[in-house]
């Protein structure tokens, strides 16, 4: 199937589906949230046939919202296509100039250059960071922003040392008890752990995906052996929970 026969395919489904003829761009949003997370879900899985598939279904996505602009007479997926082509070219004259860049710094340090030519560099090197991405994933792009401007730390043993301190005082708070002193020491806390994580080169969202998958792995095998014995695994004690646990963690 060609391109084009997609992009009639989009427009047919807005005439002739009823569900697809009241969509918005502000209806589609869960939607498009949702399949890139799929997609993220297939990378991780390493499963081609999976990635394929979702990889379309982010591909219409685009497509719908194309339409809905075409349709309004904003842009169509043509426009779209051309800004992206045009953007690309313009941003790595390395490639496709004369320009010379051996480093991925280098490269990052054009880019910024050439979306300040543009106009595109707010007033703040943390601004255009969006506020609807997972918190974990936001702190981390923030701080790589504020790193880039000299503000970073300059040894591991230094960052490990913030979170002891923010530790410390987290444990103040719920010694107090009070909630909103004890939500912003927890936030400080899990700021100073994105830090960490940045710091050592690991992403805290594969990191805390990882760690949710062993806690599901394990979870599951516990019921499963609660099962075999015929009992469930609410009715058990804690003890006899822990010990499940201990044998899913050898597996």
């Amino acid at each position: 199937m060609e391109f084009d026969e997609l992009v009639r395919i989009m427009e047919a489904l807005r005439k002739g589906c009823p569900w697809d003829r009241q969509q918005t761009h502000r209806s589609l949003k869960p939607y498009l949230i949702e399949e890139a997370y799929e997609l993220v879900e297939a990378i991780e899985a390493e499963d081609p046939a999976r990635m394929k598939e979702e990889l379309g279904d982010l591909l219409l996505q685009v497509l719908f919202h194309s339409e809905l602009a075409r349709e309004r007479g904003d842009f169509d997926i043509g426009d779209v296509i051309t800004a992206i082509g045009e953007k690309m070219i313009k941003r790595h004259p390395h490639v496709f100039g004369t320009e010379v860049f051996t480093t991925p710094e280098e490269v990052v340090g054009q880019w910024e250059e050439r979306k300040r030519e543009e106009g595109k560099l707010r007033k703040s090197l943390l601004e255009g960071v969006p506020r609807s991405m997972p918190s974990l994933l936001r702190a981390h792009r923030l701080q790589a922003r504020a790193a880039r401007a000299g503000f970073d730390w300059k040894r591991t043993e230094d960052v490990m040392e913030k979170l002891d301190e923010e530790l410390s005082e987290f444990r103040e708070a719920v010694r107090s008890g009070e909630e909103g002193r004890m939500e912003d020491e927890l936030g400080d806390v899990f700021f100073v752990l994105v830090n960490i994580s940045r710091f050592i080169g690991v992403s805290p969202e594969d990191a805390l995906a990882g760690t949710i998958g062993k806690f599901m792995d394990r979870f599951r095998y516990m019921e499963e052996q609660a099962k075999q014995r015929g009992k469930k695994l609410g009715d058990m004690s804690l003890e006899e929970m822990d010990a499940l646990w201990e044998e899913a963690k050898g597996k």
